[in-house]
C-alpha cells in the first residue's frame, strides 16, 4: 500500500473542462502564427526580373506548413512549382546550394507534391530537382 494515501492533491484538478460536449480542439498552429503563404505578386515579380533563386528561397520561407487550410496549401504548392519550373536544369545546383537544411526538406516535399498531379512536362523536371536535391542531402549528412 502507498505511504502516501491521505495526499489529496489529485483531486484538486476538474475533469468536467474534459467533457466532450464542452471540449475545443484549439489550433495553436494557426491562431499563432497564420500562415498565407508566399505572396504571389512578390514571386511573379522576381521570376520577372530574372532572379530565380531568390523567388524560390521565398517561397520556401513563406511556405505554410502548418496551415490546415488547404486552399492555402495548394496556392503555395502551384506557386513553388511554377518557381521549380522556371529554374532551368543547369541552375538547378546552384539553386540547391543556397539551401539551407530546412529549406531542402521544403523543397522535396514539394518536389513530392508536384509528383501528385503530373502536368505536361514537369515530371522529367521535376525528377531532376529530386535527384540533386536527394545527392545534396547525402553529401550534407555526411559531413
Amino acid at each position: 500500500m502507498s505511504k502516501n494515501t491521505r495526499n489529496t492533491e489529485f483531486r484538486k484538478i476538474d475533469v468536467d473542462q474534459y467533457d466532450e460536449e464542452k471540449y475545443k480542439e484549439e489550433d495553436q498552429g494557426e491562431t499563432q502564427s497564420p500562415s498565407t503563404g508566399p505572396s504571389e505578386t512578390e514571386v511573379s515579380a522576381l521570376l520577372n526580373s530574372g532572379r530565380n533563386i531568390d523567388a524560390l528561397k521565398l517561397v520556401l520561407k513563406n511556405a505554410p506548413l502548418g496551415s490546415k487550410n488547404q486552399a492555402v496549401k495548394d496556392n503555395a504548392a502551384n506557386l513553388v512549382l511554377r518557381v521549380l519550373m522556371s529554374i532551368k536544369t543547369g541552375q538547378i545546383e546552384e539553386a540547391i546550394k543556397n539551401l539551407d537544411n530546412g529549406q531542402l526538406d521544403t523543397l522535396m516535399k514539394y518536389t513530392y507534391r508536384g509528383f501528385e498531379v503530373p502536368s505536361e512536362g514537369n515530371s522529367g523536371h521535376l525528377l531532376t530537382w529530386h535527384e540533386k536535391i536527394y545527392s545534396v542531402e547525402i553529401g550534407r549528412a555526411h559531413v
